[in-house]
């Protein structure tokens, strides 16, 4: 099996905190002690990747802000982990003329340009510390992996490469021509560390065009320089035959799902409480808000995280009652160690238990670790309850999984927009914009109606001013409505949950199951992964090959692919990064051709109030 994309990032960054040797395997001699220096994007990459425990089994004793103030440390190599920046390179060069480290090995997240490495080797000259330069790596790590299938490329400075920054009214052609050679670069550092080279399929006339078109050009010159590229046989072998399929798409394909109100274990992680860089914050009453690390190592997340809410409910309910339960077998264990051991009888099950506390004394690291886990999720479950029951989520994931299938209503949209206790009043703007993007025509009166019902609830209309000429501009809703399929059907499965010993008190909320269904990025994906677009579908979606000496785009691919990249330029969301996933999990596998993997990465993630505040931003714009 091919590592992961996480995992190869893992390996490049281990190498490089090795001093950029092979990574070493321990065999007992301690590591060289250094020190890691590192700039906000480092930060960004290395904290969802390598633990501090980690870091200190690198050999790293102290890890520090590039820019904070650093006291000189005689004898000690220092690690840097930077973007080519002129700040970076700056502080660098103030660095080398104040003597603070013993050995210098600079790492570039991206690759430095010929003039700025002359300027730091000018530096370094007349500081008389050419010699302490150890090492200067181009790293190509210029993105940041989330898990085994979930990439993005920025975190702290997301607002550069948002949506709104791509789509605003006084955005220049060049503050887009920076955005997409950001974006290009982040591609291109992906595929380095993959060591292959993609098939690229894009839409026409927008930024995934643009990003696409790049990217295949940076490709070419890397190949065309055989000295120096980095997709050489021997880099890359392994893939020469096997190559993934990138796809490559704009935001304003769909506007709707980022806006939905899920029923996803994640999704509702990152809609209802502060995710980000697998952290997650959960604010509490007068009190300090706790932070959890979902680590990708945790089976029950691993499990649960595309599960649907009241499945996830239950599932730690039994988990629950399995802990209380092997803590039970140790207490009477131990309780039964107390026998009258002088006879034979008591003597002989003294031995038998004795290895069974043994057994259980042993498991027993696996067992708190275990209860840690539960007790993260216990606690990340109630608070998403608490606020499912505060803002009836469970009433508008129903009534828009029936909009967006084009099922019948029971509810009219009036009454959920009038009733008070149902969501917030971004929550019903959310809802009526689903509605107004998957119905083919409202009149103008009615959505007076409907506007003024929203703004007497507290709406800001902002956000529909946009998505209105947004809807103008795109013919996306006949190729939506029709497509989505799916809905919702409730079921009785809640019979523990419902008891009055159970930790999480369900009454009140709908035990909905997700139907199966297909949101518009899985639907593209499976179109061109069949190769059964319809020919205007074949017009839209443009094809590069950088192996190719020149690009066709009437070549109609015959690859069995076995990976695609999925790309959303515009920010993704969990709720397509899960709807893949599943797509895959439910696709037949042909006798003969592996599985196929799917990897879903964006410029950022948003979640709905994120892209919600955007929206706002551009329909401000419009006033």
């Amino acid at each position: 099996m091919t590592s992961s994309i996480r995992d190869k990032q893992i390996a490049a960054l281990k190498q490089m905190l090795n001093l950029n040797s092979p990574e070493y395997k321990d065999n007992g001699s301690e590591p060289v002690w250094k020190v890691l220096i590192y700039d906000r994007r480092g930060q960004d990459i290395l904290s969802p990747l390598i633990p501090i425990k980690e870091l200190r089994e690198c050999g790293v004793t102290l890890h520090l802000s590039i820019h904070s103030e650093r006291d000189p440390i005689p004898d000690v190599a220092a690690i840097y982990f930077c973007m080519p920046d002129q700040d970076n390179l700056d502080r660098i060069a103030q660095d080398f003329q104040n003597n603070v480290y013993e050995k210098y090995y600079l790492n570039f997240i991206s690759a430095i340009c010929r003039q700025k490495l002359e300027d730091l080797a000018s530096s370094a000259l007349q500081t008389e510390n050419v010699s302490h330069v150890h090492k200067i790596y181009d790293q190509y790590l210029n993105f940041i992996s989330l898990e085994d299938e979930l990439f993005i490329l920025s975190n702290q400075n997301a607002q550069s490469v948002s949506y709104y920054a791509l789509n605003r009214a006084d955005a220049k052609d060049t503050d887009v021509e920076v955005m997409m050679d950001d974006t290009v670069d982040g591609l291109y550092s992906v595929f380095v560390t993959l060591g292959t080279l993609p098939i690229i399929r894009s839409a026409r006339g927008n930024a995934a065009e643009m990003v696409a078109e790049k990217l295949d050009k940076k490709l070419r010159e890397n190949l065309r320089d055989t000295r120096n590229s980095l997709f050489s046989s021997e880099n890359s072998g392994i893939y020469n035959f096997q190559r993934p399929l990138l796809v490559v798409l704009d935001r304003n394909i769909d506007m709707a799902t980022p806006l939905h109100h899920t029923w996803t274990y994640q999704a509702l992680v990152h809609d209802v409480l502060k995710l980000n860089l697998n952290r997650v914050t959960v604010a509490q009453e007068q009190k300090k808000p706790k932070t959890f690390d979902l680590d990708p190592k945790d089976s029950f997340w691993i499990t649960h995280k595309g599960s649907p809410f009241p499945t996830v409910a239950e599932s730690i309910q039994s988990e629950l009652e399995h802990l209380k339960n092997s803590e039970e077998e140790v207490k009477q264990l131990k309780e039964s160690m107390g026998l009258d051991g002088e006879s034979d009888v008591a003597l002989a099950m003294m031995s038998d238990n004795t290895a069974k506390l043994t057994s259980a004394v042993n498991s027993l690291p696996q067992l708190l670790e275990k209860k840690r886990l539960i007790d993260m999720h216990t606690d990340l479950a109630t608070s998403i309850l608490s606020v499912i029951k505060s803002r009836r989520l469970d009433l508008l994931f129903e009534f828009e999984e029936k909009v967006m299938s084009q099922a019948s209503l029971d509810k009219q949209i009036l009454d959920i927009i009038n009733d008070t206790e149902a969501g917030t009043p971004e929550d019903k703007m959310r809802l009526f914009i689903i509605y107004y993007i998957y119905t083919h025509s409202i009149s103008d009166s009615d959505i007076d109606m409907y506007s003024s019902a929203l703004e007497k609830q507290g709406c800001d209309l902002s956000p529909l001013k946009y998505i209105k000429r947004w809807k103008m501009f795109s013919n996306i809703t006949t190729t939506t409505t029709n497509q989505y399929g799916g809905g919702t059907k409730s079921v009785n499965m809640f019979e523990k949950l419902l008891s009055h010993t159970s930790s999480f008190v369900m009454e009140g909320v709908k035990n909905l199951v997700v139907k199966r269904h297909t949101f518009p990025v899985t639907r593209i994906v499976d179109e061109l992964l069949e190769n059964k677009q319809s020919s205007s579908t074949s017009d839209e979606f443009r094809y590069f090959d950088p192996k190719q000496l020149r690009n066709s785009d009437g070549f109609k691919s015959k690859n069995n692919f076995s990976e695609v990249i999925v790309f959303i330029v515009g920010g993704g969301n969990y709720i397509e990064y899960q709807n893949l996933l599943e797509y895959v999990r439910n696709k037949a596998v042909s006798p003969g051709l592996p599985q196929l993997k799917i990897v879903y990465g964006s410029t950022v993630v948003n979640n709905a109030p994120e892209f919600l505040e955007q929206l706002s931003l551009l329909g401000q714009e419009l006033q």
